[in-house]
């Protein structure tokens, strides 16, 4: 099998870009941290949608487990080019997510993606924010400051919204430390929207990086103390990103051809018994989801979350929206909800 790319050239001009900041990241990453080249760190695993007649995708898994956690960097295109029944023309993005093994080093998560409907709107969505389980105020400031630089006037509007779509209601705080979220962007001009994609994918990528090396140096022995603080901010982790996260709901609700992928966020070990004593706060019928997902994990301590785990946790969420649509209304959201997820409500 092989993958057929979209026919619109601004899509193929994103899906150049989207896997250039793919093998930047892998290959920083593998040197930087690992001090070892990229395969040896990550391992490739393509996908294919519909046999790779609409397209598909590769994701480089981290497979060094004295660095990370998890660590995932996909990056995919999806199109209907031959399907004139289907409102989007072509769905390119880079989404990654890292988890380090130090619970000094601060995760991070990153979506850069350009979406074109067939009525001719073109549109990107770019994400970007620091996961910290034991906060350092001087990391966050660092990735807050590199947001600013690189997306200028846009900063603003970005955190807002960031800081709206990674709020967790029932727990009253937020996932993450630094947050920036654009959805629907297009300001004009084409040429300088690709720019500014490139510029915050690759200075997001360094500055992450440099965090990441600084703090396993200033840290090289946690405590197991520490680990237990970083097992639960991965449950709220994990909480967030299968309860309210739209883009994991809505991948799974249109397929079933990637779920390892989209699953590829979650951290490998959560408390259960954390997530359990969240169930009380929740509203109906999301106390559901949670139950559900509860059901799905062994009865272990630490929770693992291993591949078998994260296909049964797909089948969950998708059944549950299947059953409860009006549901996907209590999901996050920023500003705007994208015709690609309205068209799952």
């Amino acid at each position: 099998m092989f993958r057929i790319k979209a026919q619109s050239s601004n899509a193929l001009a994103a899906n150049t870009l989207v896997e250039e900041l793919q093998r930047y990241f892998v290959n920083q990453l593998a040197t930087v941290v690992c001090s070892r080249n990229a395969q040896a760190c990550f391992q490739a695993v393509e996908w294919f949608r519909d046999q790779g007649r609409h397209g598909g995708g590769i994701r480089y898994v981290a497979n060094d487990d004295q660095v990370f956690n998890r660590g995932s960097v996909n990056s995919s295109q999806i199109h209907y080019d031959d399907d004139e029944k289907k409102g989007l023309s072509s769905a390119t993005a880079l989404s990654a997510i890292i988890h380090p093994l130090n619970p000094y080093a601060p995760s991070v998560h990153m979506h850069i993606s350009w979406t074109e409907m067939k009525n001719g709107k073109g549109y990107w969505r770019m994400m970007a924010d620091l996961n910290p389980a034991i906060k350092n105020a001087q990391a966050v400031l660092t990735f807050t400051n590199t947001l600013k630089q690189v997306t200028a006037g846009q900063y603003l509007a970005g955190s807002v919204q960031g800081d709206r779509y990674f709020h967790i209601p029932a727990l009253e705080r937020h996932r993450g430390a630094a947050h920036f979220y654009l959805e629907d962007y297009a300001s004009g001009d084409l040429e300088a929207d690709f720019t500014m994609a490139k510029l915050l994918g690759k200075s997001v990528i360094e500055t992450y990086v440099e965090l990441v090396q600084q703090a396993m140096q200033h840290h090289p022995d946690p405590t197991e103390d520490d680990y237990r603080k970083q097992r639960a901010y991965h449950t709220l982790y994990f909480f967030q990103v299968l309860t309210l996260d739209r883009g994991t709901t809505s991948g799974l609700l249109v397929h079933d051809q990637n779920d390892l992928g989209i699953m590829g966020s979650l951290p490998a070990h959560i408390d259960k018994q954390l997530l359990a004593s969240w169930q009380e706060k929740m509203t109906a019928p999301q106390d559901q989801l949670l139950s559900a997902i509860l059901q799905a994990l062994p009865d272990e301590s630490p929770c693992a979350i291993n591949d078998g785990v994260k296909l049964a946790l797909a089948v969950v969420v998708r059944q549950h929206y299947t059953r409860n649509p009006h549901a996907l209304a209590m999901q996050a959201q920023g500003h705007v909800i994208p015709p690609t997820v309205e068209n799952h409500r």
